[in-house]
């Protein structure tokens, strides 16, 4: 099921917004211009996940040389500080086995009529600019 969740311009470049669809928390994450969103519970204790700071995180390299990256991409939960990478949900420290529910998301041109496709939830308004769109998929 498709749901708007904002414009473009709402949610500019490593910056997030939190939504409420069908009962589930979201957040929407803009990183670098590529949207992602994940589910907003920690599956540690069950925290706000997103609403922890965005960082990025050092690779492995030589003794003594630290090599930052990813600037933006990693999801510090707010209470325990455990870390997962907003493009996928897998947690930084097993990402084979800890996960937080990632949702597609895509960006979709804001002038279309959608009246004619039952799937998409739409509004009395007119959007001059691109729409971003949550794909919810339980």
């Amino acid at each position: 099921m498709k749901h708007r969740v904002g414009t473009v311009a709402e949610i500019g470049p490593g910056q997030r917004k939190i939504v409420e669809i069908e009962g589930v928390s979201v957040g929407i994450f803009n990183v670098g211009g590529t949207f992602y969103a994940l589910k907003n519970v920690c599956p540690h204790q069950g925290a706000p996940l997103c609403l922890g700071s965005l960082k990025g995180t050092t690779l492995p390299s030589a003794p003594g040389e630290y090599v930052w990256a990813r600037d933006g991409e990693i999801l510090r939960c707010p209470w325990h500080g455990w870390e997962f990478d907003v493009t996928n949900g897998r947690s930084v420290f097993n990402p084979h086995r800890v996960r937080v529910r990632a949702y597609e998301v895509t960006v979709e041109p804001g002038g279309t009529d959608d009246a004619e496709d039952p799937a998409v939830e739409t509004y009395p308004v007119t959007v001059e600019e691109d729409v971003v769109v949550l794909h919810l998929d339980r």
